[in-house]
């Protein structure tokens, strides 16, 4: 369930006690204030999922319930009120495509101006909703019986995750999406048990979602910063503020990049690299208490896009990722951002926003064995500020205005230097029917965290 944050906006009436204060105090076994309980309120569903309680100390990683038997798993879907019915949704249908894109246009996430708008497209449900093993009974909606609309949804998608030593057969949920109008008619529990139902089906028992609010528990709490590409059209729409006693000249010049690239051996990614791709990958997520496992199928899916995906010139991609190759030939670095635009409304200059979020990098610097060398963090950081900054530069030639990422795998290590500035969004990932000890988001006391950095490796979309 990925509750994603727009950005640096207009926040009217935003509550004085933000979640990494909350979640401080969790986890250092402070006593909240009424109030906190309070704006916590009483969580009724979450009480009967296995799930880890808010204030509860894990003291052994693993999984909260025993495996059940696939035959004792209901096979028919869980009741719902009479006025709706259940559906799944065939992808490769235009209809059922354009009734998904139009409710999560319309009910997904907005800022709290209703200002910006995700845009998503139907190459970016392919990719996201569409990996190696996917399933089509794993993309759950909820349609009025009379009107056929579709008026919920939710998705899950197969992924192999590792919580530090140990590896699971797990689903990444995500997309879920109830109707403004319905939010008080109970449909998300009743979709969370379906695709929870449909999911054990397959023998699997474990998830990892995110959300923007707080639930019980967190394993971890990343938080969002941006970095102005085109700081005049953020400026001009509403996105970015003018600093008290700075001008807007003062603001261009502090954001202007180079034209081009600088890294030597810089090149865009190709099938024949997966191989390579994968072992760099693989070292290099290895320091991270949290990842994803990936098969050579499924990197490939994730880095190159689907087949018609590949075929799109770059300023229509999805997602796009640069290889870096010695004078040996050899792989040393890539990087990776993907492209989910905002629609602007209610502008008479600009309707979208070119929008990029820093996925997938590593670099051989610092690895020793495959393994870490703590005692390299300098030199990871120089190599890690160059990749990112030629990033930079590639999204802004192809049209973006804004580059955001997560304080997730070793991204503090260069946020400050390449001018990211902070959000006032943060993300909480959480584990299904699995406790685990605290992973670092890479913030404490609301700062970055540039001693134990960040533990989650995985990135979600």
């Amino acid at each position: 369930m990925t509750d994603k944050h727009i950005g640096d906006l207009p926040s009217h009436g935003a509550p004085s006690k933000s979640i990494a204060d909350l979640l401080q105090k969790l986890s250092l076994g402070e006593e909240l204030t009424a109030d906190q309980k309070k704006e916590m309120k009483d969580y009724k569903f979450w009480k009967t999922q296995p799930v880890p309680k808010l204030d509860e100390s894990v003291l052994t990683e693993g999984p909260i319930e025993k495996d059940k038997k696939v035959e004792d798993i209901p096979s028919e879907p869980y009741p719902i009120l009479s006025q709706f019915e259940w559906v799944t949704l065939d992808l490769s249908d235009e209809d059922d495509m354009d009734q998904l894109y139009k409710l999560l246009y319309e009910h997904y996430v907005e800022d709290h101006d209703s200002t910006f708008r995700f845009a998503y497209s139907r190459d970016f449900f392919n990719w996201a909703l569409k990996p190696p093993g996917w399933r089509e009974d794993w993309h759950v909606g909820v349609r009025v019986k009379g009107t056929k609309r579709l008026v919920a949804f939710i998705s899950g998608v197969p992924a192999t995750l590792r919580v530090r030593d140990q590896e699971m057969k797990a689903v990444e949920i995500n997309f879920l999406c109830v109707h403004k109008k319905l939010r008080n008619k109970r449909l998300t529990p009743v979709l969370i048990k379906e695709i929870t139902r449909r999911v054990n089906r397959c023998g699997i028992w474990q998830a990892l979602y995110t959300s923007g609010t707080l639930l019980p528990s967190p394993v971890s709490t990343c938080r969002y910063t941006h970095r102005p590409l085109n700081w005049e059209k953020l400026y001009d729409v509403g996105f970015s503020a003018l600093p008290e006693g700075v001008t807007k000249s003062q603001m261009l010049s502090r954001y202007a990049l180079p034209s081009s690239t600088k890294t030597k051996g810089l090149r865009k990614m190709e099938e024949k690299d997966v191989e390579d791709v994968l072992s760099l990958y693989s070292k290099f997520q290895s320091r991270f208490d949290m990842s994803q496992v990936f098969s050579k199928e499924e990197l490939s899916h994730w880095l190159l896009g689907d087949a018609n995906e590949r075929s799109h010139a770059d300023d229509k991609r999805v997602v796009l990722t640069y290889v870096v190759e010695n004078d040996e030939g050899r792989i040393t670095d890539f990087v990776s951002f993907y492209v989910l635009p905002f629609t602007v409304i209610d502008n008479a200059r600009h309707d979208k926003l070119g929008v990029a979020y820093l996925y997938y990098y590593a670099t051989e610097e610092g690895l020793d064995g495959g393994r870490f060398d703590p005692a390299s963090v300098k030199v990871v950081t120089k190599r890690l500020e160059s990749l990112i900054s030629d990033a930079l530069v590639l999204a802004k030639n192809i049209g973006m205005d804004v580059f955001n990422a997560l304080t997730s795998q070793d991204n503090v290590l260069f946020l400050d230097d390449l001018k990211f500035g902070p959000g006032d969004g943060f993300l909480n990932y959480y584990l299904f029917n699995y406790k685990a000890y605290p992973i670092s988001g890479g913030v404490v006391n609301k700062e970055y965290d540039m001693d134990k950095r960040s533990g989650v490796g995985v990135v979600m979309l």
